[in-house]
């Protein structure tokens, strides 16, 4: 019988390489050292306007897939932090200048809106398992990046606390998460759920999240 945690352990070290690139990420070190204006920032909150819009639909989706079944808890949390999310993703927009018209408005870019097309995949289709694997490998160095980002906007921009509360939610996930996710992962491969569709989850959520990043460091730089 496949073990979760072992399981977990092995993606992590196989996306080793791909976390140290989003915790490094230039678009960070840019920001700490004043190369993106506060003007540029305003495509991150379009782009993450457009992004928690589809996740919500998508975490909505997941409930309604697996709200019967043991995992349909930790898909409820997940819904419920990105309607907190989106609540607070306005305020960060509102200490830009920012209306909700003006976010509706926004283009998304197709590098940055990969990662919240694939989430829309796996939720039409992936099992709980990988939808829950892909989750947990990606959260924490976005939780991180979201954290470094917090301390950014209120030293370097003058952000109050409730502006930045979108990057604390993120920093600071519930600490019942990673062994709800666990879980979920092992009632999957108790279930038969292949090892190798786990990985795949994660491995392509990842690398979306680094197209995220990638997209909007050159956008920001034009």
């Amino acid at each position: 019988m496949v073990d979760a945690n072992a399981l977990l352990e092995k993606i992590r070290q196989d996306l080793q390489t791909v976390t140290e690139q989003l915790l490094r990420h230039p678009y960070l070190q840019a920001l700490e050292e004043g190369k993106i204006g506060r003007e540029n920032l305003r495509l991150f909150a379009g782009e993450q306007y457009a992004i928690i819009g589809s996740d919500l639909r998508s975490a909505a989706h997941l409930v309604s897939r697996f709200g019967a079944s043991p995992s349909g808890d930790f898909f409820l949390g997940i819904l419920q932090g990105e309607k907190a999310a989106r609540n607070a993703l306005l305020a960060f927009a509102s200490g830009l200048g920012l209306t909700e018209t003006d976010l509706n408005g926004h283009e998304p870019l197709a590098g940055a809106h990969a990662y919240t097309c694939y989430m829309a995949w796996l939720a039409l289709y992936a099992s709980d398992a990988e939808v829950a694997a892909a989750y947990l490998v990606n959260f924490p160095a976005w939780g991180q990046n979201c954290g470094r980002l917090s301390h950014i906007l209120k030293t370097r921009f003058g952000l109050n606390e409730n502006e930045v509360a979108f990057f604390d939610l993120f920093a600071a996930p519930p600490a019942t998460f990673e062994g709800n996710a666990l879980s979920v992962i092992q009632q999957g491969l108790d279930r038969g759920t292949e090892p190798r569709l786990i990985q795949r989850a994660a491995r392509l959520l990842q690398a979306y999240e680094l197209m995220y990043w990638d997209t909007l460091y050159s956008a920001s730089h034009s």
